[in-house]
């Protein structure tokens, strides 16, 4: 029967976060629920005006942008990813230069792609000259310093990255074994390196099947037709390429479960997102870097400026996606039913011991104000409460 009684109070705790104690007429300690009066009449004028605009989805991806750490996340990253480009490059260009000098098409392909994705990173007037790069070799000191680099500064910008998203989805850190965690990492960035080479002989090959196109049909390459049909095949090229990058950090850097459909979709905004900045790349890095102070390092400046923004795309896009899940009802974890069902019988669990213990705390506090008889019924009713802690039926928590 002690049981019994004591599992009837506990059971009350999960039915509203506003339960609270008191004790009847009896001195019996009960469980009641504080029902206040609540207000159902829609917001009218301006706040209903504001409730709709908050309620919006893309309000509310950058609300929670913002309240993760976003914009601090985003920073450091863009930090790091200018040490790892540098290096990326040199040690890419050292790898692969064999290939690309054999081929000068396949290297302006390159350079051009390199360039295009980072306004002012590579060309005459950019932080690195392209005849430079032809030459770099990862045989010497310089190469091997580049590697060590390349080592520490790619793999710790992709952990950032993997640490960043996963937070904006609300996960803990991965529990993978570090060593093979950081081997993952080495190996995205090799298959990022080589992702580029790849994207750019497919536009150096899209371009030249559209020249080869207009020569069969008599269309002029040089006419402004063809100009932007080969401005729009370079674009295409670029935003598949981002989108596909863009969907491997969310799902196989980050390690979060994703819907395909949602994950392309996520993908596919940032990837739009990005087209636009490189785009207007050359436009926003050039009013940013205007002051005549800073003309002696502005080109840095303006790329650290540009992979900020392009960290924020990539940080918002996964909130995107984030927002969306939880919208649905999904969890990033991918739990199992059996899985779902242990985490709802702990929050029960919490939610019952949460009662309990406010209520022997109010006892022991009456115990010390009675005498006698009363004094013995408050014992008593302490007594049950500490067998609930043992009942089998309502467990309070899980034991360890």
């Amino acid at each position: 029967m002690s049981e019994k009684r004591a599992g009837e109070a506990a059971n009350t705790a999960v039915k509203d976060d506003r339960a609270t104690t008191k004790t009847d007429t009896v001195g019996k300690p009960a469980v009641e629920i504080d029902e206040k009066p609540v207000d159902d009449t829609p917001p009218t004028g301006i706040a209903a005006l504001i409730a709709k605009v908050m309620a919006l989805k893309p309000v509310r991806v950058f609300l929670r942008f913002g309240s993760s750490g976003g914009e601090i996340m985003a920073s450091g990253m863009s930090f790091q990813a200018v040490f790892a480009i540098f290096a990326g490059i040199w040690v890419g260009f050292s790898i692969f230069g064999i290939v690309l000098a054999g081929n000068q098409d396949l290297m302006d392909a390159v350079v051009a792609q390199l360039s295009n994705a980072i306004p002012g990173l590579i060309g005459e007037d950019g932080a690195i000259d392209p005849k430079a790069l032809s030459e770099a070799r990862i045989l010497g000191w310089t190469g091997a310093i580049a590697l060590v680099g390349l080592v520490l500064t790619a793999v710790g910008w992709l952990a950032s990255t993997r640490d960043s998203i996963r937070r904006l989805f609300k996960l803990d850190p991965p529990t993978t074994n570090p060593v093979l965690l950081k081997l993952k990492d080495f190996g995205l960035a090799l298959a990022f390196g080589v992702a580029i080479i790849l994207s750019s002989a497919v536009s150096l090959i899209s371009n030249q099947g559209l020249s080869l196109a207009f020569d069969l049909l008599g269309i002029d390459t040089r006419s402004p037709f063809a100009a932007v049909a080969g401005w729009l095949v370079g674009v295409l090229v670029v935003f598949v390429f981002d989108s596909l990058v863009l969907a491997a950090a969310f799902r196989v850097l980050s390690g979060v479960k994703i819907p395909r459909r949602r994950l392309l979709a996520g993908a596919a905004i940032g990837g739009a997102a990005l087209g636009v900045l490189k785009i207007l790349g050359s436009q926003l890095l050039g009013g940013a870097t205007s002051n005549p102070l800073l003309a002696s390092f502005a080109v840095i400046i303006g790329i650290m400026i540009f992979l900020n923004l392009v960290c924020r795309v990539i940080l918002i896009s996964a909130t995107w996606i984030a927002v969306g899940m939880e919208d649905a009802g999904l969890d990033p974890r991918a739990l199992t039913p059996e899985q779902l069902e242990v985490e709802r019988q702990k929050r029960v669990a919490a939610a019952r011991d949460t009662l309990v213990s406010a209520e022997r705390e109010r006892l022991q506090n009456q115990l010390e104000t009675v005498h006698g008889l009363a004094r013995r019924r408050v014992r008593k009713r302490i007594e049950r409460l500490d067998e609930l802690d043992h009942a089998e039926a309502v467990k309070l928590v899980e034991k360890r």
